[in-house]
């Protein structure tokens, strides 16, 4: 038994397939890829039905984020982005504001952007809070930056930020494109997934008004999303593990039979934590064991290492040449960005070290 899988619309498909080194390599693209996630439904996955969505759970939208990430990272990163944000409005108190912004995030008008990587590290004890409020709850004020965000098409964009309070505690809302006070950067120099309209953000005096708050108590609600937060993550290295494995298995013909081995023992282990993610969402094991979802999306990264590895050892020589090697040279630059992604490997790895010395 595995995980939950979906099948993406065709035209979506072919349009990845197509345009996957273009999405990687420059941004060229990047304003046609929430437009065409949203078009084949992709951002509806697991969004109930009565909300406007295609209905089933969050172990559907990681399917969905793991069947485009297999095709394109860079879009599978888009989709997650996207996708976490509506998942931080569904997971919300604040239902006008849901049912405001909701219709137009599923149909690709606007986009969602998780800005909530701080938050969840600062939840782990790992980061101060990045952004500071002012003033009383209906004349607040926000100074303070974003580093790294995806999903910001410019102008048109709602981001999650968590934000502590002038008299402690903190709370999470939603900034928008148009927000005085808010400056998106130029994209990122980032090495590879260029089309993913990946910015930083600096927050000057910014006024928020009440009815942007997602979450009034952060320290309450971001454990609630943190399973889906880093859930629909792990869709992006299931995918890119699915997708390097199945061009080793392709590619390993007369000579390279020592490899059917190793691949095949690696498609098990990917299976296994792919049921093990799929099951803790899906029965909320993982609100009160946080730790055993760390540790799948660590295995998972760890999965991608080796699949990309495998597909280079099945590809011989033929996966240096920069043209009948191209694929597996975007694949490999995309395993390099599974360990470094918010929160990285490192920061989960602390995370665990710091429980297993408390509990002793």
């Amino acid at each position: 038994m595995s995980g939950a899988q979906t099948t993406l619309d065709r035209a979506l498909a072919d349009w990845l397939d197509a345009s996957a080194a273009t999405l990687d390599g420059d941004a060229t693209l990047a304003p046609q890829v929430l437009p065409r996630l949203a078009a084949a439904g992709a951002a509806s996955a697991g969004v109930p039905v009565a909300q406007g969505g295609a209905g089933g759970d969050v172990a559907d939208a990681v399917a969905a984020i793991a069947a485009v990430s297999a095709r394109s990272l860079a879009a599978g990163f888009v989709l997650w982005g996207h996708r976490s944000y509506i998942e931080y409005l569904l997971q919300s108190p604040n239902s006008a504001l849901r049912e405001r912004l909701l219709p137009d995030l599923l149909a690709g008008r606007l986009a969602g952007a998780t800005g909530l990587s701080n938050a969840m590290k600062f939840l782990s004890g790992l980061e101060d809070l990045q952004i500071a409020a002012r003033g009383d709850d209906a004349h607040l004020r926000l100074d303070g930056k974003m580093p790294w965000v995806t999903n910001l098409p410019p102008g048109t964009f709602h981001v999650a930020a968590a934000v502590s309070r002038p008299g402690g505690g903190a709370f999470v809302a939603s900034l928008a494109s148009d927000d005085a006070g808010l400056e998106r950067s130029e994209d990122l120099d980032l090495m590879g997934l260029r089309g993913t309209n990946t910015a930083a953000l600096a927050i000057t005096d910014l006024p928020l008004p009440p009815e942007r708050v997602i979450a009034p108590d952060a320290g309450a609600w971001l454990p609630r999303v943190r399973p889906a937060f880093l859930g629909l993550q792990c869709g992006m290295s299931i995918g890119l593990a699915r997708r390097a494995l199945a061009e080793a298995t392709d590619c390993a013909g007369p000579g390279r039979g020592v490899l059917a081995a190793p691949c095949t023992t690696l498609a098990a282990a990917l299976s296994d934590q792919e049921e093990a993610l799929t099951k803790g969402l899906r029965a909320g094991t993982f609100l009160s064991d946080p730790a055993a979802l760390f540790r799948i999306r660590i295995a998972l990264a760890d999965i991608v290492a080796e699949a990309v590895g495998l597909e280079l050892q099945a590809s011989g020589g033929r996966a240096y040449l920069s043209g009948p090697g191209a694929g597996f040279a975007r694949r490999w630059r995309e395993a390099a960005f599974i360990p470094v992604i918010t929160p990285s490997l490192v920061q989960l790895k602390s995370a665990l070290a710091a429980q297993r010395r408390g509990a002793a």
